[in-house]
């Protein structure tokens, strides 16, 4: 039997995107791989992607990690949900929550219920049926048996590449500390040969990760991949941050406040407060936003703000030849839903999941891009759906959002729902429960509800909406305060 040879798979950068691809390759293949990143200390990284959703939590168990120890070493806090304020009007907010909202039948959405109950006078509010929004309001958080309470976290994510950098050296990566000078790419295929460092180093490689951020030293500059552009659909092209000293109690939910030309993050963590100011040039100058974010932070700053300029699209390729590229350098979606750790785990999954053992294969390449672009484009028309569909009209960025066109596949879920109630997942797209969430947050109503609505009488309608509202509020009142958990827990 002959033994197969080990691949050589270098990481071209770290940041969070290497350090996780460096974890989960070292830890699930490590027999079958040699893994050397490359990274230069003197080359700093956007490390604003603090806030994640619940798949991380799932990634962290393929990799076996200690979720005491992970939360310990980032500073973590525990995340439920995120809150919109003034997106749909000034002065008005909802929580986009993790959890699925009410009870689901065979033939129509918990929604449905709702519509025909709001119209009868016997349905609250939305989210008053969705345990994880009743358990952020009161800033509350427990794990529950069977993942009863979806969640994610709040990191630190410097902290966090560090505590990843750990895991996948203790398995046996090499790391190399010198920057990326040149990249050899062979005449006869067009793959990737070997990278010459600045040390005069010369690595070669058979799998090439690019994590080199927004510069795509390996997929761009070498490969020529291309870059499909977004902000005719997405108009945000910077973002300023800065972190702040806590003032209060973290809570378990990010907030995403709405402002003049984009929106503004607030991320608690256990030893500080991750602040930004998201916005489009065309209406706000760099000068102005750092004045804007810093007359709306509480707390001491602890650092200086740092302005981040970006393009949101995506590589017209994230798999081209032996190279993939992770994180910024396959694209970028504004943090909006604190997607970007999401993306940069699918990438590595399905990578793992196709990965070459015995060379590229065209078909490998080609199924993993059309999943890395169903994926994205999922992902980008739900943000996109946060702008577009509002009643804000109080400044040019918002009539601008309001009156853009927006993508078919956007347009029709948009008509789908206002007209008939409906939402379908397609395929193994990210958001589910979400899109009616935000859909009704940002005051989108469906014009009518299922006739199998109809079938309950009155007074059954009224015991199920009240039925689900009463196991919510006593699930709630028996959970501890997300301080109280986080101190036994997560310190």
């Amino acid at each position: 039997m002959t033994e197969t040879k080990r691949q050589r798979v270098v990481i071209a950068g770290g940041g969070t995107a290497g350090w996780m691809a460096a974890a989960a390759f070292t830890r699930t293949l490590g027999r079958q791989v040699d893994v050397t990143l490359i990274e230069s200390s003197e080359i700093g990284t956007v490390g604003v992607g603090e806030a994640t959703i619940p798949t991380l939590v799932f990634f962290h168990k393929l990799l076996k990690v200690n979720e005491q120890e992970f939360m310990a070493a980032t500073n973590a806090t525990f995340k439920l949900g995120i809150n919109f304020e003034n997106w749909k009007d000034l002065e008005h907010a909802y929580l986009h929550a993790f959890g699925v909202t009410g009870k689901d039948c065979w033939a129509a959405g918990f929604q449905h219920f709702w519509m025909r109950g709001l119209k009868e006078g016997l349905s609250s509010d939305f989210g008053d049926y969705c345990l994880e929004r009743k358990a952020a309001e009161a800033g509350r958080f427990a794990h529950l048996p069977n993942n009863g309470l979806n969640y994610a976290y709040h990191i630190d994510a410097t902290r966090y590449a560090a505590f990843l950098r750990e895991l996948a050296e203790k398995e046996g990566l090499t790391r190399i500390d010198a920057k990326i000078e040149d990249v050899t790419v062979r005449e006869q295929d067009g793959f990737i040969e070997s990278l010459t460092l600045d040390n005069g180093q010369v690595v070669e490689g058979d799998i090439f990760l690019d994590c080199t951020g927004f510069r795509g030293l390996l997929i761009e500059k070498a490969l020529h991949t291309g870059y499909e552009d977004w902000s005719h659909w997405l108009p945000n092209d910077s973002a300023v941050a800065v972190q702040t000293e806590s003032v209060d109690d973290p809570i378990p939910y990010t907030r995403c406040i709405a402002h003049d030309a984009g929106w503004q993050w607030r991320i608690p963590l256990q030893h500080r407060v991750g602040n930004g100011l998201v916005y489009c040039s065309n209406y706000l100058s760099d000068e102005a936003a750092i004045d804007k974010l810093l007359s709306n932070i509480e707390g001491k700053p602890l650092n200086e703000p740092r302005v981040i300029h970006f393009r949101t699209g995506r590589r017209r390729k994230q798999w081209n030849r032996n190279c993939i590229a992770l994180g910024l350098a396959s694209g970028f979606l504004e943090p909006l839903e604190s997607t970007s750790i999401h993306l940069i785990q699918q990438g590595i999954v399905r990578l793992l999941r196709m990965f070459p053992v015995d060379g590229v294969i065209e078909e490998d390449v080609n199924e993993f891009n059309a999943q890395a672009d169903f994926d994205i484009e999922h992902i980008r028309d739900f943000i996109i759906l946060h702008y577009h569909v509002t009643n804000r009209t109080d400044t040019p960025f918002w009539r601008h959002c309001r009156q853009m066109d927006v993508p078919a596949s956007l347009r029709h879920r948009i008509d789908l729902f206002k007209k008939t109630g409906r939402v379908f997942r397609e395929g193994s797209e990210l958001f589910d429960d979400s899109w009616q969430q935000v859909m009704i947050g940002q005051g989108l109503m469906p014009e009518s509800y299922h006739p199998i609505v109809d079938s309950m009488s009155r007074e059954e309608l009224e015991g199920l909406l009240t039925q689900i509202r009463t196991q919510i509020d006593r699930t709630v009142d028996k959970l501890p305060k997300h301080q109280d958990y986080l101190s036994r827990f997560g310190q």
